[in-house]
C-alpha cells in the first residue's frame, strides 16, 4: 500500500511541478529541488485530499517538504479516518 501511495503522490507532484516522476524521490525537497512555491503546495494538497478523501490542515502544508513526509501524513490521516 505504501509503495502505491508513494507512486501516486510522486505522480501528483510531477503533474503540478512539471518535473518528471523519475526526477522525484521520496527524499526530494519540494521547495529546494522542485521549486514548489506556496501556490503549488496548496494545489498538491488539494489534489491529494481529493484523491484520498482526507483533509490536510492548512497549517501542516508548509511542513510537508518531501514525498516521504506526505505519504506518512496521508497514511496517518487514512488510519485516523478508519478509527
Amino acid at each position: 500500500m505504501v509503495d502505491n501511495i508513494e507512486k501516486e503522490i510522486i505522480s501528483i507532484i510531477s503533474d503540478i511541478s512539471g518535473f518528471d516522476p523519475e526526477e522525484i524521490t521520496p527524499e526530494t525537497n519540494l521547495l529546494k529541488d522542485l521549486e514548489v512555491d506556496s501556490i503549488k503546495a496548496i494545489e498538491i494538497a488539494v489534489a491529494i485530499e481529493k484523491k484520498y478523501k482526507v483533509s490536510v490542515r492548512d497549517e501542516d502544508i508548509p511542513n510537508l517538504t518531501t514525498p516521504k513526509q506526505i505519504v506518512e501524513t496521508i497514511l496517518n490521516l487514512i488510519q485516523q479516518k478508519e478509527n
